[in-house]
Formats: C-alpha cells, structure tokens, sequence
C-alpha cells in the first residue's frame, strides 16, 4: 500500500517555512505499514492541485493533502476538491457549531465573522474529521479506489486530525503489511570503505530485507528495512542480521538508532566508573555540549562546559597562558592541550574535551589553514589531542569535529578501563 503527501502553500516552496508536516505524516504511516511513495509540493493554483491530485490518484492508494483551508481568499483547496470530486460546498452544522464554541471559549478579541463561518462549507460527499484544534476540519474522500485525505496546514492542527481521525481510520479501513527499521550507527569510516567490508553480507539479504547506507559528518547510519505479513518473522530476520554485522565491523558499531548512541555509551561508561566529563569549545561553539544534553539524567556523568570562543575567554577562563597562545598560535595542540586541562581543572572532572580550530571561510585569529581543527582529551591518565583538517563549508567542519571528538573520547575510555 502506497500513499502519496501532496503539501501546498507558496510559504513552502520559497522557503518561507519548513515542511515539517511531510515528515511527521511520513514517519506516522510508515509506523502502520504504508510506504510514501512520493511528496510534493505545490503552490495555491487550482490548475496546479488539479493536476497534482490527478497525477498522485494514478499513483497511490492514499492521497494525503495539507495547507490551504483557512478562511482567506488564497486558501483555495476545498473549491478545488469540489471541482476535481463534481461536487459542491454545503454547511456543515456539526463543524459551524464547533466553530462557534471555539469562538465563544478562546477568542475575546474579536467576534466570530461571516468568513469564520464559511469553514463550515465543506464538499457534500466528504467525511467530516473534526478538527480539535482549529476551525478548519479535516476531509475523507475517495475516488476510483483512491483516498484523499485533505487536512489543515497547522502542523498542530494537522497532528492532532492525523493522530485521533486518520490513522485509526486507516488502520481500520485497509490490510497493510508491518514495516520494520533498524538503523545502526557507526563512527570512523566512510559509505564507500563500509560497504566494502560488508559487501558478502549485503549481498546475502534475504528479498524482504533491504540496506540504506546515510552517510551524514563522519558517521554513518546503516538502515536494515523489513517489510511482511507477520510481525515476529519480520523483526526477528532483521535483527538476526543485523546482529551479523558486529564481527566485521564491530569495532565502529557505535549504537543503534532509538535505543542507543555514541553518547550514552560514554554515559554508561563513565557512570559506570563515577567518572565526570567537562568540555571546553571554541571553533564547535557549545555544540559537544549541546549534543549531550540532549539525553536525559546526563548530569550524572557531565559536570559543565565553557564555550571559550574568544582568545581572552580561553585565558580568563580557562587559565590558558598568553604567552602559550603567543608562542603556539590560538590553533595549536599546545592551546588545546591547555584548553583541556583547564576543564578539567575547573569543573573537576576526570574526562575533559576541548576543541580550538579554524571553521572559515576566514582565518580569524591564526593563521593555519581554513578547516583546521585540533581536538585534545584529558584523561585520568594524562592528554592525547590530534589534528585534522575537515574542509570547508563552516557547518561541515564544526559538525564533523563535534563527531570526531565523541569518537576520540569513547576511543579514550576504553582504553583507561583496560
């Protein structure tokens, strides 16, 4: 079963705002067996949603529409349903009452208009999915075998119609297969050197079974796909290949997707022992620290950050000598050693990352070359840092650091527990 999303609205396609509605219907079906076979995005013109509904109708089993069902004269969707379905706007009482509650409760600024009310005109042949949050309803129709679900563009209002009105109408309307994912990650090797090492495995994969190498910033997620009628043969053949995996390249499995990461293998880790973590950032700019808060119950393990940007901060802070930094320039092993020690010293941790580079497009305050990044460690045992050189863009560099310095770390960790 396949289902088309149709998203329209000019705000989208000059990127006024993110469609973020497409991913969250996209992620909904996929969890009830329905594949997507495609997204579009299409602007307020009735010739255009006319050919696009025409098109996904030759396509999909499901058609499901966002946007364009407000009050306004450029909201244009319901008149053009009506004329793609032969059909005409009625009232509906059941959605005018709605509307008139929703007045009466929250809006104390203004009086319900004539224009509200015209929410409440919706094609004849259409079922009604009343719309909690909002003014606008949700609609079911169908034509020659296809379903077309026609929802507000409020991702709120659109959630809230998706997950009380047309999943479980889906759910209850049509036989679907059960999808399952499991996406492994992994840290330290490229898609190329990957798929390398696990070609015999790969070309092993049952029919069901089918591999998504997503590469993303020095890692790598390796997404096994199972599709089928039952459940239990489905999950239980992914992850037993899954698990094949880990004796060819174990050493950079780093977790999997939902119930794991690289970072709360340093959690567990760290908690383990009742080690503490601190880092100190300059070219990654709070990033490192934000990537681990972004786990729960982390103020276990992790102590705080200082996100030292400036050279002065690096030396009020941190405790980095003027000298060192004159000496060695801003960019250095020598700084970012220091950087480390520093946080270490400061928020009384046994771990300390630390990060001093230059992510362009200018040089700044050294004058190594653009891309440059020097990432140090302070362990228990001592400090090891390296250096790279990422490239350019700016967003690559500093993502590809914060990766890098997670990947030493744990490296690190391990090691001392030995």
């Amino acid at each position: 079963m396949t289902a088309e999303i149709i998203t329209i609205g000019d705000e989208i396609l000059i990127g006024q705002i993110v469609d973020t509605n497409s991913v969250f219907i996209s992620k909904a079906l996929n969890e009830i067996g329905i594949s997507v076979y495609q997204i579009t995005s299409i602007q307020d013109d009735k010739a255009h949603i006319l050919e696009a509904l025409e098109e996904a109708k030759s396509k999909a089993d499901i058609v499901l529409i966002t946007g364009g069902l407000g009050p306004t004269k450029d909201d244009i969707t319901k008149h053009t349903l009506c004329e793609f379905f032969e059909d005409e706007l009625v009232r509906n009482d059941e959605v005018l009452q709605h509307i008139e509650e929703l007045f009466a409760k929250y809006v104390t600024t203004s009086p319900i208009s004539e224009m509200n009310r015209m929410q409440a005109l919706v094609p004849s042949k259409a079922q009604i999915l009343m719309n909690e949050y909002g003014t606008a309803p949700g609609m079911w129709m169908e034509k020659e075998q296809t379903v077309f679900i026609s929802m507000p563009g409020v991702p709120y209002e659109m959630r809230g119609i998706m997950n009380g009105h047309v999943i479980p109408k889906l759910q209850k309307e049509f036989e679907r297969p059960f999808i399952y994912h499991k996406t492994i990650l992994t840290y330290g090797m490229g898609e190329s050197s990957i798929a390398m090492k696990i070609e015999d495995w790969e070309n092993n994969l049952p029919p069901t079974i089918k591999l998504a190498y997503l590469p993303n910033f020095g890692k790598v997620r390796l997404r096994l796909t199972g599709k089928g009628q039952n459940k239990e043969e489905v999950v239980n053949a992914v992850d037993t290949y899954a698990q094949k995996l880990y004796p060819i390249i174990g050493d950079i499995i780093r977790g999997i997707e939902g119930e794991s990461n690289i970072v709360t293998q340093i959690g567990e880790l760290l908690v383990a022992r009742g080690h503490k973590l601190a880092a100190a950032e300059s070219c990654t700019g709070g990033r490192i620290a934000a990537q681990i808060t972004q786990e729960s119950g982390v103020s276990a393990f992790f102590n705080g950050s200082a996100v030292t940007y400036a050279v002065q901060s690096k030396i009020d802070i941190l405790g980095v000598s003027k000298k060192l930094i004159d000496q060695h320039s801003v960019v250095s092993t020598e700084v970012v050693e220091a950087m480390a020690r520093g946080a270490q010293n400061i928020y009384h941790a046994d771990y300390a990352i630390a990060t001093t580079g230059n992510a362009g497009p200018t040089k700044g305050n050294s004058d190594v070359e653009v891309g440059t990044v020097f990432i140090a460690i302070a362990t228990p045992k001592g400090i090891i840092s390296k250096d790279f050189n990422f490239g350019q863009p700016r967003e690559k560099v500093v993502n590809k650091a914060v990766t890098k310095a997670f990947e030493m770390l744990l490296e690190e960790i391990l090691k001392n527990s030995k």
